[in-house]
């Protein structure tokens, strides 16, 4: 019997990510730029791009989990889960006749605790659908790993959820709970507005004012200390110029007033890193605060995720320095090296795979969480597999 292929998808409101997965082992992610606000067009764009990647596209199953329901394009999230569904419901259609039992080419959107539903069960579920891609990856994470913290450092935001036991243990599920908690950062390493990370930066030993406009992101911060990926960086810079680090040290340097030829290269690389600190202590601030709500061993391991988990260790660090006892030595791993089931295919690496798999964690969750459910009608394993 040929194994069965799933597709997972996460639809964000500025990228769509794919994980293509057969036998229960990831061949392939992909990542692709989805500007969703700017109209459907752009996730039309994703799904071609799929087509051309995947040959039989239309024979998969669907995974489907989503955020991209936020962006100002719909009139509020409710709309914009059900468009979003109904135009992936369209592009991806089950084969005529359908296949009983939910077969190859069925859709499959992802509802949290509901479970999973098909298209025409959205419109009674779409505030389970709605930005539960976080929830994807911690299930997975909690059924591998067991007790510990995922911490997925995205390009907007960062999840801090905490597992016991291969259980996720926030009752919170929408972005607003998850906000009011500490669980959701709206804190990332490519698109976040430096202006929202801090209001006072120091600058040749002087603190100065942060100027409000959205001169630079931290795109820029972490293009000059040379821990972003390019293949990460794929949204236009704040000013439409360039990404070399001299039009890097410019959009940093309007933040206070100044221009480029105010600073060496060395005084700008010196700025950057006073903004990451700042952004690293907010992460850390927000990682304690959610592993003493939900008391968490201090020892408990982390699960790493996102284009961002470079900053792990340091926000680990900080964390740590915020507790009046000592941390044992942090345990961490990485989602897409230790938690994922990648194989080789031809012309992709396993550990290119794997690399993808961390930075698109949810859906590589997505998929893998269908995959394995003995709920779903033709699931090849069972959930504690």
């Amino acid at each position: 019997m040929p194994e069965r292929t799933v597709i997972g998808w996460d639809i964000g409101g500025a990228h769509a990510k794919a994980c293509l997965l057969q036998g229960g082992e990831v061949l392939d992610v992909a990542q692709w730029p989805c500007a969703l606000w700017m109209g459907m067009d752009r996730l039309d764009a994703v799904l071609q791009a799929a087509r051309q990647r995947w040959a039989g596209l239309a024979e998969a199953q669907h995974a489907v989990t989503m955020t991209g329901e936020m962006v100002d394009l719909f009139a509020d999230r409710e709309d914009g889960v059900r468009k979003i569904a109904a135009e992936l419901a369209r592009a991806l259609p089950a084969p005529d006749p359908p296949r009983l039992g939910g077969g190859p080419g069925a859709v499959h959107f992802f509802a949290g605790d509901a479970g999973w539903c098909r298209d025409a069960e959205v419109p009674a579920l779409w505030n389970s659908i709605a930005s539960a891609n976080w929830l994807a990856t911690a299930r997975h994470a909690a059924q591998c790993v067991g007790t510990g913290l995922l911490m997925d450092i995205g390009s907007t935001t960062t999840d801090l959820i905490a597992f016991r036991n291969g259980r996720v243990l926030t009752h919170s599920r929408t972005d607003a709970q998850r906000l009011a908690s500490g669980e959701l950062v709206y804190h990332g390493v490519v698109r976040t507005p430096l202006c929202a990370v801090a209001q006072r930066i120091d600058w040749l030993g002087t603190p100065h004012n942060v100027m409000n406009e959205l001169f630079a992101t931290t795109a820029d911060v972490y293009r000059l200390t040379g821990e972003l990926n390019p293949a990460h960086d794929l949204h236009p810079s704040a000013d439409n110029a360039d990404k070399e680090l001299d039009a890097t040290r410019q959009r940093l340097a309007r933040m206070i007033g100044l221009d480029r030829r105010d600073g060496s290269p060395g005084e700008w690389l010196d700025f950057a890193r006073s903004w990451r600190a700042v952004q690293v202590g907010v992460l850390g601030g927000e990682m304690r605060r959610v592993m003493e709500t939900h008391e968490l061993a201090h020892d408990a391991v982390i699960v790493s995720a996102g284009c961002g988990d470079f900053l792990v260790r340091d926000v680990v660090a900080s964390a740590r320095a915020g507790t009046p006892q000592p941390w044992t030595a942090d345990r961490h791993v990485a989602y897409g090296r230790d938690v994922v089931r990648a194989r080789t295919q031809a012309g992709t690496g396993r550990a290119a795979v794997q690399d993808w798999a961390q930075v698109c964690a949810p859906c590589v969750a997505v998929a893998t969480l269908f995959d394995m459910d003995p709920s779903v009608c033709g699931s090849s394993r069972s959930a504690a597999a």
